[in-house]
């Protein structure tokens, strides 16, 4: 009751936390709508992620490095290095998931607007032009009909959609997963 005399006032400090408590989950449920972060190493089994931690110091002199990732295997990976770079092992529980994964495009087709329809996402800007690459198995090929305009592909992107353990092969790279996109944007500050 309001005139019960039982029940102090509220302390100003008590109003100040629960406010500021309140404003801070409020903030984080601005993209609530959205699903939660797929993280890459998800898409990796165990086995590989012990695999890549293990792994030698990788040598980045090669023409790849130069940023010729557009000519025929220039994201395929180079002979000699650790099995891990090569691995296609993926998750089979990961198979017909709903995600949001975060990642930098590689553009491969666009509409006639110029917009990307199709590209592979990876975990890491300059994937594509450093040597080596992701193992397939962190390659994402990403089918988007709606097509997004890419002014830049170190813009990092949310994309959303039904992933599917796929192994994709063209002339630049091999993946392990495709996703079927419904929603793709720019990756916001307000996201971090």
């Amino acid at each position: 009751m309001l005139g019960d005399s039982t029940f102090p006032p509220l302390p100003s400090t008590f109003m100040r936390r629960l406010l500021l408590t309140l404003l801070i989950l409020g903030s984080g449920l601005a993209h609530a709508g959205e699903l939660p972060e797929t993280d890459w190493l998800e898409l990796m089994p165990k086995s590989d992620q012990k695999a890549l931690e293990a792994m030698p110091e990788i040598d980045h002199d090669t023409p790849e490095a130069n940023g010729t990732f557009t000519e025929k295997g220039g994201m395929k990976q180079a002979k000699g290095l650790p099995a891990v770079m090569y691995s296609t092992k993926t998750v089979a529980s990961m198979n017909d998931r709903h995600i949001r994964i975060g990642g930098y495009p590689v553009p491969l087709e666009s509409d006639a607007k110029g917009r990307s329809t199709l590209f592979f996402l990876v975990p890491y800007p300059g994937a594509c032009i450093h040597v080596p690459p992701p193992p397939p198995n962190q390659l994402v090929l990403v089918r988007y009909p709606k097509g997004l305009k890419l002014d830049d592909i170190y813009t990092p992107l949310w994309v959303t959609g039904t992933l599917k353990v796929e192994k994709v092969s063209n002339d630049l790279a091999d993946a392990a997963y495709a996703l079927e996109a419904e929603k793709v944007r720019v990756v916001q500050e307000s996201d971090l």
